[in-house]
């Protein structure tokens, strides 16, 4: 997908600027997440570093329902009849973008969360925001999805996307002077118990072990077919194949994932330079063997990898460019982009360069922003 892409181009750009200026940084951000004990209200702040925005769309927030629904009568009307509507009459659920952005920001709620206040699993409520704004905001609109007998689906929807955007709301400052830490854990908190039939299953259907692993334990162990709704409601996290931690057993102190590790040890390097790779690329071990074959000088060092530096600066943009998708499934079509060129939209498609008297910026997938 295009946002795999966009994430394998970032990765070249860092294995090949070594002890030099990354040009890629420009997009990298940090987000902060706070977990709220729903037992002793003492909280939890954890951060990730993140290159794209990723945006859920509330398709019960459009504004035009009544069209939509007179539509679709329609279209069935005229499917039941073996005719087909006229394309050009077609009808789209309309939302506003900052639907989209409430969306981001509202709290969820978490189950199972380990609290070490209290020692035992408890509900939590994790609230999203970001410690830092990037010099250029990357938004991927989420429009790719399951149905609920697993067809992948594109959304055809229509996203009102502001020229200029302010996301100064969505800043997180971390600890608040009256909250109250949650301690840090003081022994290994009981390893969670899963269903191996129903963990099997799942990876039968060919889903990645670890968000199998995500999808049992949110799901408290209620069989496959809560565990796969599960799923068809969060595949498209960008989190959704990382190695899985269960909610509140996170320490400050890495702790590279045992699979990984063996894996890596496994191709015959050392569980010290296993780990310092699975640091470097938070847990990942594809990212981790590219790190180990870029930094084969590093390998043996003391010295730790590191730490992401984020450019930072006011949350106020201006949309330059974006990529939309053309076609209706998922599995083919075309991508095509946009970009703001003095003051006039241009249209690259493959080998077609164009000005565009009317970009469809209400079709797009992925935005990209610059601070103004």
């Amino acid at each position: 997908m295009c946002r795999n892409s966009f994430c394998t181009f970032l990765s070249l750009l860092e294995r090949n600027t070594k002890n030099q200026v990354n040009p890629g940084d420009c997009f990298k951000f940090q987000v902060e997440e706070k977990y709220q004990c729903g037992a002793s209200k003492k909280v939890k702040y954890l951060t990730r570093s993140d290159v794209i925005l990723s945006l859920f769309i509330p398709m019960d927030a459009a504004v035009n329902k009544d069209e939509v629904a007179a539509h679709e009568a329609r279209k069935a009307e005229a499917e039941s009849q073996g005719k087909r509507l006229d394309p050009d009459s077609i009808v789209r659920p309309k939302i506003n973008f900052f639907s989209c952005l409430e969306s981001f920001t509202q709290s969820e709620i978490i189950n199972n969360f380990y609290s070490t206040a209290v020692g035992q699993n408890v509900t939590a409520r994790k609230t999203t925001k970001l410690s830092t704004f990037p010099d250029y905001l990357m938004i991927q609109l989420k429009k790719f999805m399951l149905r609920e007998d697993w067809v992948p689906i594109k959304l055809d929807v229509s996203i009102e996307m502001p020229d200029t955007l302010d996301i100064s709301s969505l800043r997180g400052k971390g600890p608040e002077p009256q909250e109250e830490l949650l301690p840090e854990p003081e022994v290994q908190p009981p390893a969670p118990v899963m269903d191996a039939a129903v963990l099997s299953q799942l990876a039968d259907m060919g889903f990645p072990p670890e968000a199998c692993k995500r999808a049992v334990f949110q799901t408290g162990n209620t069989g496959v077919e809560t565990a796969t709704a599960w799923i068809m409601e969060h595949f498209t996290d960008s989190d959704f194949a990382d190695p899985f931690v269960p909610p509140g057993t996170e320490s400050a102190k890495f702790v590279p994932n045992a699979e990984s590790l063996a894996m890596i040890v496994s191709m015959g390097f050392t569980p010290e330079q296993a780990s310092k790779a699975l640091k470097a690329t938070d847990n990942n071990v594809e990212r981790a063997m590219d790190w180990i074959f870029s930094h084969q000088d590093e390998l043996d060092s003391t010295e730790l990898p590191a730490v992401p530096e984020f450019r930072d600066g006011e949350g106020k943009y201006k949309l330059i460019g974006f990529i939309s998708h053309m076609g209706t499934s998922t599995m083919v079509g075309h991508y095509v982009v946009h970009l703001l060129k003095n003051d006039q939209w241009v249209i690259f498609n493959d080998n077609k360069v164009a000005l565009s008297e009317h970009p469809p910026k209400d079709l797009g997938y992925m935005y990209l922003y610059e601070r103004l």
